[in-house]
């Protein structure tokens, strides 16, 4: 849930990279870190061990002024691949804002990528939330694999709901479609939170 601190003039929204283990969250996270301009972002952040390169979450927040007034400050997530962190990756939805569910696009993965969708859909469903209720992009990552599988099988295994969400083609390795990606979940957000603004729920929290 977003976090608005008025003495500041600050809105902090959370985004949580959400997938199967080298899947690509990581990666994202290293790409729009190395592509942003110093001043934009803090530190990124990551505890990793051999079994996973994220063990807990990777952090980082880049400020992007926008709304009357206000900057927000995105914070960034990534969530552990391994089955055996399910609860911690319940914990680091606990007030997600917004989530990128990232693809691993190889054939031999897609048993992990629904696992790991469902899995998405259950903690979500702990933190009284579903996918329904809160903004989400998809990216499809590493398509630069030989045995990719194509684009018409992952939507529709992963994006064939009544409403779509904005889905996007990745090689996170390259930086390629990160951007993008993440420009998606941001404008879904601040569109989100401009109608809040323009209600004068924002201004009415100030008192």
């Amino acid at each position: 849930m977003a976090y608005i601190n008025y003495a500041q003039r600050e809105i902090q929204l959370k985004v949580v990279y959400y997938g199967c283990g080298f899947c690509g969250k990581t990666t994202n996270l290293q790409a729009i870190h190395h592509a942003l301009d110093p001043q934009q972002k803090s530190d990124l952040v990551s505890l990793a061990t051999s079994g996973d390169r994220t063990l807990f979450f990777d952090f980082m927040s880049l400020k992007t002024p926008t709304l009357n007034n206000f900057t927000v400050r995105f914070q960034l997530y990534t969530v552990p691949g391994q089955q055996i962190y399910t609860s911690t990756r319940q914990l680091v939805l606990r007030g997600a804002d917004g989530i990128v569910f990232v693809v691993d696009s190889g054939w031999d993965r897609m048993p992990e990528n629904v696992e790991s969708f469902q899995d998405l859909q259950e903690n979500l469903l702990a933190n009284n939330l579903s996918l329904a209720q809160i903004p989400y992009v998809i990216q499809y990552n590493k398509r630069d694999l030989p045995e990719a599988a194509n684009i018409e099988y992952l939507e529709y295994a992963f994006n064939n709901r009544a409403i779509r969400a904005p889905s996007f083609e990745a090689v996170a390795s390259r930086g390629d479609g990160v951007i993008e990606t993440l420009n998606a979940i941001a404008k879904l957000l601040m569109v989100k939170y401009s109608k809040t603004s323009q209600a004068g729920m924002v201004p009415a929290r100030a008192q």
